[in-house]
């Protein structure tokens, strides 16, 4: 009996450009110009494998001053395994251009790109291009994972935030990426996140490290966990590498705050586990006199923490995530620790 070939796979349409089926191209998606009317575009680049499967969205920089997903991003194309990839990779290191040639989180107009999705063809200059990205690029995945790092002079223990029902493929994702902490977080209005959950389309946020920086403990781990992805979505076929310790999903999170204004004097580092009340620095001024004890507001692991000295009444200082199970949460912590060491405090 003579078996029917299947069918070519058809090429895969970004705009007006078209890749085809193992291959793999760069496009600049235009998304607006300069004051000198020089063009700035969106850098993405298509894997479209030989086979069918999802297409998956992996972008940073939509915080133009979080930059290690621009390295995330690079490394993974870099990855040999992509060539033998199943369905499609669509890789973006910078969203906002605008803010990423600044050096700054915001776009010209001081907004948040991350507050515009879906956006409007009419509307600020966020909207506008929150709606092209959407219509270009978002709109054709199946699956996103979303780089972002701590905002400025603030640090983040790498971790996973999404919305989770259970044997949801959201919650899948968050599975396999390995992060040592997943915040079972609320979707906020207008981020990339919020738009892509009501589509239907299980989205992931990768946050780890600081501002304007390449953290090595940041990078690695978010390569390995988007490759670990994109194995459970059955996209890549290699072998496994060992896997850090299962995390555990953080019920909720909390800020302990600056108590005065002054210079801070961290107690704790990032990962390590704290109980309601613990000491975790002093503030106070140059010479120190009468020094006010920043105390952990609930059991739990810090997970984020401050990178700036000086701080004012009320500042968030230390970011802790409460957990059912602390001590699993710890176990994961200490797992990732073994693997790649953490910064100290300042």
């Amino acid at each position: 009996m003579t078996s029917t070939p299947s069918p070519a796979r058809a090429p895969f349409q970004l705009g007006r450009e078209s890749v085809a089926p193992g291959t793999r191209r760069q496009i600049d998606v235009p998304v607006a110009r300069l004051y000198t009317h020089t063009p700035l575009n969106i850098p993405v680049e298509v894997v479209h494998g030989r086979r069918e499967g999802p297409v998956l969205l992996v972008c940073g920089g939509i915080h133009g001053d979080e930059i290690n997903g621009v390295e995330i991003v690079r490394r993974l194309l870099h990855v040999k395994a992509i060539a033998a990839l199943r369905g499609t990779l669509i890789a973006v290191p910078v969203v906002n251009v605008f803010g990423f040639l600044q050096q700054i989180r915001y776009l010209p107009d001081r907004r948040d790109l991350n507050r515009c999705f879906p956006g409007s063809e009419s509307g600020s200059l966020g909207g506008r291009i929150a709606a092209l990205f959407c219509e270009q690029v978002v709109d054709h995945a199946t699956h996103i994972i979303d780089l972002h790092t701590g905002a400025l002079h603030r640090t983040n223990l790498p971790q996973i935030r999404a919305r989770l029902t259970p044997g949801s493929e959201t919650e899948r994702m968050a599975d396999a990426f390995g992060a040592p902490v997943v915040l079972n977080a609320e979707l906020r209005d207008g981020s990339l996140r919020h738009y892509a959950q009501h589509r239907g389309t299980p989205v992931l946020t990768y946050e780890a490290g600081e501002a304007l920086r390449f953290d090595e403990w940041a990078i690695a781990p978010g390569v390995s966990g988007v490759l670990r992805v994109m194995r459970r979505l059955g996209m890549l076929t290699a072998a496994q590498r060992r896997r850090p310790a299962s995390a555990e999903v953080a019920n909720g999170s909390s800020w302990a705050r600056a108590p005065i204004d002054g210079i801070l004097r961290p107690g704790v580092r990032l990962g390590v586990r704290v109980a309601k009340g613990d000491l975790l620095g002093w503030v106070a001024g140059p010479f120190g006199n009468n020094p006010g004890e920043v105390q952990a507001v609930a059991d739990g692991i810090v997970i984020g923490m401050t990178r700036l000295p000086l701080v004012n009444e009320g500042e968030a200082l230390f970011h802790i995530a409460r957990f059912d199970a602390i001590d699993e949460a710890e176990t994961a912590v200490e797992s990732f620790q073994s693997l790649l060491t953490l910064p100290p405090a300042l």
